[in-house]
């Protein structure tokens, strides 16, 4: 967790920390390839935890995809981009949101 990450303001950053990223990768995980990620300042890190299975129809019907959502964590307690602590659920997420993200998580599914 956080080998390689870097935040690029500009340009002249990205030129200059791509390959070094490349470089620790390869070193740390035998595999240069790295991902790219809009920045973005004070975030909060939710988790959602899904537990999904294809239900086999007896009958020569359709099988069916079964999904099942665990509540959310909350995980932006970190230090050096690592999980300090996971709470759950979020204080930080309204009903609403809650509920969004599940829909958007089962829908991905």
């Amino acid at each position: 967790g956080g080998k390689g990450m870097r935040i690029c303001a500009n340009d002249e950053d990205v030129v200059r920390g791509y390959p070094l990223s490349v470089s620790e990768a390869e070193t740390f995980f035998g595999d240069g390839r790295v991902f790219l990620e809009k920045y973005i300042e004070s975030p909060h890190h939710i988790e959602i935890q899904i537990l999904a299975a294809v239900n086999s129809s007896s009958s020569g019907g359709e099988d069916t995809l079964e999904c099942v959502c665990f509540p959310e964590r909350e995980c932006s307690i970190q230090r050096r981009n690592q999980k300090i602590v996971e709470e759950s659920p979020s204080v930080l997420l309204t009903d609403e949101t809650r509920r969004d993200m599940v829909r958007q998580v089962t829908d991905l599914v």
